[in-house]
């Protein structure tokens, strides 16, 4: 069973920014994944980022925005957010996938670490 321990989050001003982080408590290193969803709305991929850290996608909405990262050593994925917006508001998950898995596909996630509440208000 592979556990996932998230922290960050926080309350921001739009145009803010913030750092989401993610350690998987397990010894594999996976690909993994950030989502979120926000009040009343479906889950949204965010972010993809490959077990050996080469390969990221982002969806449209923060692409340019967010970057996604992960220390190897430290099996530990990070989310920086950056020029944060109101529709950015969400909790934020972080997911790991198996390789060779559509990582748009919510339910073929191994497990979830916990929500991570992002507020962006003025």
């Amino acid at each position: 069973q592979v556990a996932l321990a998230g922290q960050g989050g926080g309350s921001v001003q739009p145009g803010g920014s913030l750092r989401l982080s993610c350690t998987v408590v397990e010894r594999d290193i996976y690909p993994m994944a950030w989502w979120r969803r926000a009040p009343g709305k479906d889950h949204e991929f965010v972010a993809f980022i490959s077990r050996d850290a080469d390969s990221t996608e982002y969806s449209d909405s923060v692409k340019d925005r967010f970057i996604i990262s992960k220390d190897r050593a430290k099996k530990t994925m990070f989310l920086q957010m950056n020029d944060l917006r109101p529709e950015d508001t969400a909790a934020y998950s972080c997911g790991v996938i198996a390789d060779h898995n559509d990582n748009r596909a919510r339910a073929q996630y191994i497990t979830w670490g916990p929500g991570l509440q992002v507020t962006v208000s003025s």
